[in-house]
């Protein structure tokens, strides 16, 4: 008894290292700067949590029995009961092993413009696994420790799972069954299995705040009778709501709809937390879910958005019969590769504009060449990133971190937007939706009210981009190709850097 106190107390210390090691890494991926600092914190205190889990894990432990009587119960028994494990430490370090080599062959393999659709395929196994553990401790809760088995004097055996349990289970089921149903939808979404304009469904907040009031009177009533039709019917409805919450979200809001998602997988891990009574899963699970909803919240008021319309789903929707889709057929400009590193190395100041079809092209590198070029010219360069450019939040520092592009040259939008009325020349490339004044000016548009970067007020605008066909994630077309001072150059992104770098000499 005593070894097992001792075991409890080293257990909940390692436990505490290990949650403020997730602090750490969370201050750490404040910053580009230090970002490799808060992955080191992470992975160690993960490794923490996983060691101690290992080492605290017990293949046997009793449960108590409580006789009923005729006025009630009338003793507990010892270990008449056992709780025995299903897997063996062997099978766990097996388990281990081959999500280890899973999750290190697609690190090395995955391109940097599919990584959105894989953080939102692994929200989905996060939420898949929530829903799992909840179902087996539902099943058989005395194999979790929470369950008294109560033993009537007529009739079978039967477990009765404590009160406090069934509302985790709940809860933890529900949220975990929205997280993977709506991280399915935003996976096919990002991954161009779905459309990025939004499916807009007949009556659908009324629809989906009926299901989530369902949702909870369907947890009451578990958490009071331990039926199973109401545990069945909340995992279900919970899988719907998540489709239907997703659903009517366009493209060009995805980036808040994946960090929200995490904020979702977040509070998952945390409910089954408590159904594990792991107290590292509960603090790594508070923190995930609590710093995704603010960095949800921070991306909302970026884009003018309401927080909680991202939680009733469907935002920015309802503007959505505007001109999406149709291409404005207008005359414009086209400009070559010599064209750009001609004006470009006369001017005073450049800011680069990177977006999601530099993410394609894989051109950052060679962008990060271009700047070198230009910076050899006395040309003061700079890099504009949008809050939502990309797929995901931060997409854009990711990659251009991944070039080894100076910290110091990448502003924010709030920080740069006031200088692009007087910067000679913004190199827009590859990005559409976040520079399409639509946003300030169009009521109609899909991205009406989302703050987008002021490329028209520059002097010259170098707009590179495949063709003319083509619309921008949220399927709108940009007023700014057909402007005066705006000069397309039509091609691959990193095709048109690679000539530009050339024509720089």
């Amino acid at each position: 008894m005593e070894q097992t106190a001792t075991m409890n107390s080293w257990a909940a210390l390692a436990y505490l290292v290990s949650g403020v090691c997730f602090i750490l890494a969370l201050r750490g991926l404040s910053s580009p700067t230090s970002s490799q600092r808060g992955n080191r914190f992470g992975m160690i205190g993960m490794g923490i949590a996983v060691v101690t889990t290992l080492l605290t894990h017990v293949p046997v432990q009793s449960l108590g029995l409580v006789l009923n009587g005729p006025t009630g119960p009338i003793a507990q028994t010892g270990p008449l009961f056992a709780r025995v494990d299903l897997v063996t430490i062997a099978e766990i370090l097996a388990a281990i092993a081959i999500g280890a080599v899973i999750g290190l062959v697609i690190a090395r393999r995955i391109a940097m413009t599919a990584m959105p659709q894989l953080v939102a395929a692994f929200h989905s196994l996060v939420g898949l696994a929530a829903v799992l553990v909840g179902v087996a401790a539902y099943l058989n809760p005395q194999a979790f420790g929470i369950a008294d088995l109560v033993i009537p004097l007529i009739g079978e055996p039967f477990a009765v799972i404590h009160p406090a349990s069934k509302v985790e289970m709940g809860l933890g089921v529900a949220i975990g069954a929205i997280t993977f149903s709506g991280s399915v939808i935003a996976f096919l979404k990002l991954n161009g299995n779905m459309g990025g304009k939004p499916i807009l469904l007949p009556m659908r907040h009324a629809i989906n705040l009926s299901v989530l009031l369902a949702i909870l009177i369907l947890i009451t009533q578990f958490a009071h009778t331990q039926l199973a039709w109401p545990f069945w019917a909340l995992l279900a409805l919970s899988f719907a709501i998540g489709f239907l919450l997703i659903i009517p979200i366009g493209g060009a809001d995805m980036p808040v709809v994946v960090s929200m998602l995490n904020s979702y997988s977040g509070w998952a891990a945390a409910a089954m937390g408590f159904t594990l009574h792991n107290s590292a899963m509960i603090i790594t699970g508070a923190l995930v879910g609590s710093s995704g909803a603010i960095l949800s919240y921070i991306m909302c008021r970026a884009m003018n958005r309401s927080f909680l319309s991202v939680i009733a789903g469907g935002f920015g929707a309802e503007a959505g019969s505007g001109a999406g889709g149709e291409v404005i057929d207008r005359p414009w400009k086209r400009g070559s590769a010599e064209d750009a590193a001609f004006l470009m190395s006369q001017a005073e100041q450049v800011i680069i504009v990177p977006g999601y079809g530099m993410a394609v092209a894989q051109a950052q590198h060679v962008l990060r060449e271009m700047a070198d070029k230009l910076k050899e010219e006395g040309v003061r360069v700079k890099y504009a990133i949008h809050p939502v450019a990309g797929r995901m939040p931060g997409h854009m520092n990711v990659l251009l971190a991944e070039a080894n592009v100076p910290y110091d040259e990448v502003f924010e939008l709030e920080d740069i937007n006031g200088e692009l009325a007087q910067t000679d020349v913004a190199f827009v490339i590859g990005a559409n939706d976040v520079t399409n004044p639509a946003a300030k000016t169009d009521k109609t548009s899909p991205i009406y009210g989302m703050p987008v970067l002021d490329v028209e007020k520059a002097k010259t605008v170098l707009f590179v981009k495949r063709s003319m066909g083509g619309v921008g994630y949220a399927g709108v077309d940009n007023e700014v190709f057909y402007r005066d001072n705006t000069m397309m150059l039509l091609a691959d992104a990193k095709k048109m850097v690679e000539e530009i770098v050339k024509a720089l000499g």
